[in-house]
């Protein structure tokens, strides 16, 4: 496990384990949270043995978004600089080729909730919740909040949401469409661990793809998907995962994308 003071990363079994480690502080972003963060990201397009991230809070909840204690400290400029570095971690998540998996135990608050947002999948412990608290101090959402929620549950039930800043619990928010799934808060990590690995068997390959077609379709027409499909299609009925998956079902048995993979970067 490598340790930074904000930021712990592991990678275990082809998965990388990313923990938000501000626990005194309810995980708030800090500089070095977001910085270790993005370096992490680049690390998993970079290493091919990593197939699955899994981002995670230490302490009582996932993370508290920004860090009130120090809002209003800041000018424009720095306000402005500090967002896009969020942004830019925003964008490095939605255009890395793996599947990113958020675990939400406590709350995820703000900026946090809307870090969860950014992964392609959200698995939540029971008992936690999600809040856009950005306007009980007197700001907008940041951090792509405004981009996914209206397209997750709908214009007017996000604006609701972005309005009361009211907590949603994760029964309610996985009845949204919010969540992936939920687990007993005992047995959460447990959990967590046997979804990603069960991801990380997957075609990863394959997946990457299947995320960049979803993300484009939010902002194409259907002609432009049409022919997005046809292009990778294309393509993929070369890959050693598309070779593998045809012969286990021949087989009839489960196929091993993991050797189809170790084989193509040998």
């Amino acid at each position: 496990m490598s340790k930074s003071e904000h930021l712990l990363t592991q990678i275990n079994e082809g998965i990388m384990h990313l923990t938000l480690n501000r626990p005194d502080r309810l995980n708030a972003f800090s500089p070095e949270m977001m910085s270790g963060l993005k370096q992490a990201i680049d690390k998993a397009k970079q290493d091919d043995a990593i197939r699955v991230v899994v981002l995670s809070g230490a302490g009582r909840a996932f993370s508290a978004g920004g860090d009130v204690k120090t809002m209003g400290q800041s000018n424009p400029v720095q306000a402005y600089n500090h967002i896009g570095k969020l942004n830019e971690l925003i964008l490095q998540m939605r255009d890395l080729d793996k599947p990113i998996i958020s675990a939400v135990h406590g709350f995820a608050a703000g900026a946090g909730f809307n870090l969860a947002l950014a992964c392609d999948l959200i698995l939540a412990a029971e008992g936690s919740k999600f809040v856009m608290s950005f306007s009980q101090v007197g700001l907008i959402s940041d951090g792509g909040g405004s981009y996914f929620l209206p397209r997750l549950i709908g214009l007017h039930r996000a604006k609701e949401l972005f309005f009361s800043a009211e907590p949603i619990p994760a029964e309610e928010a996985r009845h949204l469409g919010l969540l992936n799934q939920i687990y007993p808060l005992d047995t959460f990590e447990e959990n967590v661990k046997e979804y990603a690995l069960k991801i990380a068997s997957g075609p990863i390959t394959t997946y990457g793809f299947i995320k960049k077609v979803a993300n484009h379709s939010l902002t194409s027409n259907l002609d432009e998907i049409l022919e997005l499909e046809r292009i990778i299609q294309s393509t993929l009925i070369t890959t050693k995962d598309h070779q593998e998956g045809v012969q286990a079902f021949i087989d009839k048995r489960k196929p091993n994308f993991r050797q189809a993979n170790e084989d193509l970067y040998s």
